[in-house]
């Protein structure tokens, strides 16, 4: 990869191309993403469609009519009046399963999102904003020839959905718009003065990259699908009910829901539920409290399958795979809980931050298919629910980012990301795993741009424990020279930087850099014992991972010792912080979306109050001490090194007032420091902002040390 300066003005297209913007390369996630940076309740933060910010794919497998179907995601990019102008749009494409050139199914700039088969393969329903007034319906197209059509007509914001499997009916999710918002839309001029003042009784009532949280709640609704009649089954103003299911007889629809009296409060307290088709009595499948995602059911329907944790409190613990009679008959049974391993993808690439495909089943409901995070890969794995034998479908170097089964044919579809590719999708014959890629999005990754090469390392720890890490040479490496070198640090905490493209890594490594990042102590993947070595206790043996990571590559003869910097976001943000304050090793440093006063941190943020169970459960007046020692700005009195504060004006996960402590407290203390703030743009800037915001944002890191290390 050639050394480049990315122009807000003349390299959009060249940008979209070079991998970090999904522009036509990556596909889009249609499920609720389960994120776990910062770890706290997804259901009770929802906004708009649940999969918005999602993985960029999950592929779903059509057994009759063998194919796949996908979801492109794409950026139109024009030019009015001498400004950059910029749309996002998303189409459904189809592949065979046994390989051949993928069909785009729907053109357009509109959104087409969350497409779900058919049980009979014949048609495909999706949500769409074709009509062109700024609300999404679901829409049903035939897959061999006819046009899309609406069989919905409601002002609100869809969510997940499922065919019946007589193909009459749709489940889905759906939040109703307030009187007050569709009387606001109706009137130009108060819509022209948009909205008065916001009035808030719920202590969640925010969440990062949404905005302020609506009081409605999110239903479970049917739709007959010849006639577009919508019924409503579930109601209330306090919980929210999401990821309806049908039961395997058709009889029932299965969702989780959180039905304490104050939701909010007891964030964790998420149950299953039953309801007829057409309304009635709840029934509940009784399961423990604690965080529970990605349900199914079983063929037989004698199982509803989950991945979560019980109890409360235990933010560090790992995702476990579950089973539960599907009439309540019995209590839950832990299918790994004499496994040391998280169920899930945990893996931070440009891709996404993680995500949860629901585990799924085989057709004779004896096996389960699921996702495990360990030592910087995801890989897909099945499980005998009577023996407990666990066996390696898809493994290796890499990350399955999500996945479907199809039981018809015995196949899985998946997304998968390697070191140099941002994502392929991948079919598995599940008889002998045997392996067939079926795109090449991505081909002039590997036939047109030169990228670095990339050493695994493990290396022994402070307290001698093995740690894992990697090292990016630049492009034309030569071992008789020596190089500047960037500390990438991984947000989280609880997370994993694995084998997935980082683009922002290969970026900076094509300036000249060696780029090296590790999975410190705080993380997933490598066992409870590294997770919860910093429960109530960071900047300590997280930190002292990180430095004996420095060590381990300081002393490496191409490493010039006096041209090194650091970065790193959110969490990364918080050890910047920390180890500027603790050390002026490093020549310049660069903190990004950062956490750095504790104290105030607490309730300012998406998280809310969450962050109780992280630091000891006690709120910070009733422990002052135990935030303030963990908190970075207390050491900035020592801080020395050059540093570039990043963060964005509407980040609800980390407030941009983190930041503006840092800058203050770097230009009182006399260091050279600048302050970049993007207008408009959440925490997740660095993957799914503006695109000429994402280009400044790559370029004044890069800039910034190119000031103090070359």
């Amino acid at each position: 990869m050639a050394n480049y300066h990315l122009s807000t003005q003349t390299d959009y297209d060249k940008y979209a191309r070079d991998g970090s913007n999904r522009s036509g390369v990556f596909l889009y996630h249609p499920q609720p993403n389960h994120k776990r940076e910062n770890d706290y309740d997804d259901n009770q933060a929802r906004q708009k469609t649940p999969d918005h910010g999602g993985r960029p794919l999950r592929p779903s497998t059509c057994g009759k009519s063998q194919h796949f179907s996908k979801w492109r995601y794409g950026r139109i990019f024009g030019s009015t009046g001498g400004q950059k102008t910029e749309k996002k749009y998303s189409n459904l494409w189809l592949t065979q399963t046994d390989g051949g050139e993928p069909l785009q199914f729907t053109h357009g700039d509109q959104s087409d999102t969350g497409p779900v088969w058919s049980h009979d393969s014949e048609r495909i329903a999706f949500r769409s904003d074709r009509t062109g007034d700024d609300q999404s319906q679901i829409f049903v197209v035939p897959v061999h020839g006819g046009e899309a059509r609406p069989v919905t007509e409601m002002k609100g914001d869809f969510g997940r959905m499922e065919w019946s499997r007589d193909g009459k009916r749709i489940a889905f999710e759906f939040r109703e718009k307030s009187k007050e918002e569709i009387e606001r839309e109706a009137d130009d001029q108060k819509k022209e003065l948009g909205i008065v003042h916001r009035r808030f009784t719920r202590i969640w009532y925010k969440a990062d990259g949404e905005g302020f949280i609506p009081s409605e709640r999110w239903h479970i609704w049917t739709l007959e699908v010849k006639s577009g009649k919508t019924t409503q089954l579930t109601f209330g103003e306090t919980h929210n009910e999401n990821n309806p299911m049908w039961s395997a007889d058709g009889s029932e629809i299965v969702f989780e829901s959180n039905r304490s009296n104050d939701p909010d409060q007891t964030p964790h307290a998420i149950g299953f539920y039953a309801i007829p088709i057409d309304g009635g009595e709840l029934r509940e499948i009784p399961v423990p409290a604690g965080e529970k995602y990605g349900h199914s059911v079983s063929p037989d329907g004698k199982w509803l399958s989950y991945v979560g944790r019980d109890g409360a409190g235990d933010w560090w613990r790992n995702d476990h795979l579950w089973v539960v009679p599907f009439d309540g008959s019995d209590d839950p049974k832990c299918l790994t809980e004499d496994e040391d391993v998280c169920v899930g993808d945990m893996s931070i690439g440009d891709s996404g931050e993680g995500g949860l495909s629901a585990p799924a089943w085989s057709h004779d409901s004896k096996t389960l298919y699921y996702q495990i995070s360990m030592h910087g890969n995801t890989h897909l794995v099945k499980l005998d629910i009577e023996s407990r034998h666990r066996t390696e479908v898809a493994g290796g170097e890499g990350v399955i980012l999500s996945f479907t089964v199809d039981t018809n044919t015995n196949r899985a579809a998946c997304l998968f990301s390697g070191r140099r590719d941002p994502g392929q999708i991948i079919s598995i014959d599940l008889s002998d795993f045997k392996r067939t890629q079926l795109t090449d999005l991505n081909a002039f990754l590997r036939d047109k741009v030169e990228m670095g090469e990339i050493e695994e390392v493990w290396f022994q720890g402070p307290d001698d424990n093995d740690l894992q890490g990697w090292i990016l040479k630049p492009p034309g490496f030569d071992s008789t020279k020596t190089y500047p070198s960037i500390l990438e640090i991984h947000g989280g905490p609880l997370a994993q930087y694995g084998n997935l493209l980082m683009h922002e890594f290969h970026y900076l490594s094509a300036q000249g850099y060696v780029v090296y990042f590790t999975n410190p102590r705080g993380g997933l993947g490598y066992g409870e014992s590294h997770s919860k070595a910093i429960d109530n206790n960071w900047g300590t043996v997280d930190y002292d991972d990180v430095i004996a990571w420095n060590d381990y590559v300081q002393n490496l003869p191409y490493i010039d010792t006096d041209r090194m910097g650091v970065t790193g976001g959110s969490y990364g943000g918080y050890m910047t912080n920390w180890i500027i304050g603790h050390t002026d090793r490093f020549k310049a440093a660069v903190t990004q979306r950062s956490v750095s006063n504790l104290v105030d941190f607490y309730g300012t943020t998406d998280g809310n109050w969450i962050w109780e169970e992280v630091f000891g459960g006690k709120a910070p007046w009733d422990d002052l001490e135990t935030y303030w020692r963990q908190s970075p700005i207390r050491y900035f009195g020592n801080v020395k090194t050059p540093t570039l504060v990043i963060h964005s004006e509407q980040d609800l996960r980390c407030s941009i007032t983190q930041s503006e402590q840092v800058f203050v407290a770097l230009k009182r203390q006399g260091v050279d420091s600048e302050f970049v703030m993007f207008p408009g743009e959440s925490h997740g800037l660095s993957r799914a902002g503006r695109t000429d915001r994402r280009i400044v944002r790559l370029n004044a890191i890069s800039e910034w040390f190119d000031r103090y290390l070359k």
